[in-house]
């Protein structure tokens, strides 16, 4: 009788699942708006790792994920934590500011 070894089956489930969030995230960030507001990224327990405000939430939030927002370490490091994107509508960049 054979069987599957566990090891290969998790790394594999992993990568999956880090896949699919990733998937997830690029889809929330093309479905942000091109207005003003704030954005907060969460992390995968669900709590707040970083709030920040835009002009044009879609083009803000998806400039961290390029290749030149890897450079800057601090958006390195964050970057992987992201496990979600919530955002909050305002009607222009000095109402985000005040609601951030």
């Amino acid at each position: 009788m054979g069987f599957t070894p566990l090891i290969p089956l998790l790394i594999e489930s992993l990568s999956l699942s880090t896949e699919d969030s990733e998937n997830d995230i690029k889809a929330k960030v093309r479905a942000l708006p091109r207005t003003p507001g704030v954005y907060l990224m969460k992390d995968s327990l669900g709590r707040v790792i970083y709030v920040g405000k835009a002009v044009n939430l879609r083009s803000r939030v998806s400039s961290y994920f390029t290749m030149q927002a890897a450079i800057d370490r601090r958006t390195a490091d964050l970057i992987p934590e992201i496990a979600d994107i919530d955002h909050i509508p305002t009607d222009s960049e000095v109402d985000a500011l005040q609601r951030r």
